[in-house]
């Protein structure tokens, strides 16, 4: 079974070129799967629908949540349909298990007067701070993903129309707008940018076309810009649990609070699904109705 399951993960890597991060986390998920089958002795064609459900009592035995259950659910079923499609099984088992109901969510987000003083904080005329200014402004300007902002070339950029152009999952593309705001930062970074290409040494051409590089002059990964969010976030001081996603859900909360359409913010933010959008119409009912608590005389 697990040489089958390493051909599905170079089928997602070389044919569907799927992000390396999600060929990771179907490769955990279905490994975990593997040595699972292993102790109860299944083989590929003996896995039933009996099978799988034992494999998230037992996951959920472990603690998981049930969002994990349901990606790692995802994960099998997309195995056994490729399984299927080559003849190695009969049947898809997982189709007929009932992926668990994920608990819903109010995403976390930061006012507009938290938002003005948050970006506010990288205020030196360091480059590094310049840069995080950057990144901090088109986050909240665009709503990409961090790791959109990071695949960002510079022929990916606008200036002249203040657009940008991203790649999100499974490769489609976005145009984005961003606002002034957001441009001055961006144009007071990229005339520094170079001062942080090291002298001396050859820079990849990937990360000559980066926008957003670090003191090596190579592009910057996810992880790092969380973790320079995080900093900020931290310095910030905020009571209430934030993360660098939450920079995303609050560029969606002010829109919708100002009038935007939801489909529009769907397009904004590169949802499939509308549902995915529509999380945020809850949000602002919630943000409603703590204005009007605190607003209301007679409330």
């Amino acid at each position: 079974m697990i040489a089958k399951i390493e051909r599905f993960l170079e089928y997602l890597r070389y044919e569907k070129r799927s992000s390396p991060h999600t060929v990771a986390s179907y490769g955990r998920d279905l490994r975990q799967f593997f040595t699972f089958a292993q102790k109860e002795g299944l083989k590929l064609t003996s896995i039933d629908h009996l099978a799988i459900r034992r494999f998230l009592t037992f996951l959920h035995s472990l603690g998981l949540t049930k969002a994990s259950l349901a990606r790692k659910l995802h994960a099998l079923r997309s195995f056994l349909t490729f399984a299927q499609e080559r003849g190695w099984v009969v049947e898809n088992a997982a189709k007929i298990v009932s992926t668990p109901k994920k608990e819903k969510k109010i995403p976390s987000f930061l006012t507009e007067e938290e938002i003005e003083t948050f970006l506010d904080l990288p205020s030196s005329e360091d480059p590094l701070a310049k840069r995080d200014r950057a990144i901090l402004e088109i986050l909240y300007a665009t709503g990409v993903r961090v790791s959109e902002l990071v695949n960002l070339n510079e022929d990916d950029l606008n200036l002249k129309d203040r657009l940008i152009r991203v790649r999100g999952k499974g490769r489609k593309e976005r145009i984005v707008p961003f606002g002034r705001k957001a441009e001055e930062s961006l144009l007071a970074y990229l005339k520094i940018r170079p001062l942080l290409w090291p002298k001396g040494l050859k820079i990849k051409e990937s990360d000559l076309k980066a926008v957003f590089i670090n003191r090596k002059g190579m592009r910057l990964s996810v992880r790092t810009v969380q973790r320079i969010l995080r900093k900020y976030l931290e310095k910030k001081a905020l009571q209430k649990k934030i993360s660098p996603h939450s920079l995303r859900h609050s560029f969606a909360s002010h829109l919708l609070s100002r009038g935007a359409d939801v489909r529009a913010i769907q397009e904004l933010l590169g949802h499939e699904s509308l549902a995915t959008t529509e999380k945020y119409t809850h949000l602002d009912l919630r943000h409603l109705i703590e204005i009007y608590r605190r607003s209301h005389p007679r409330s």
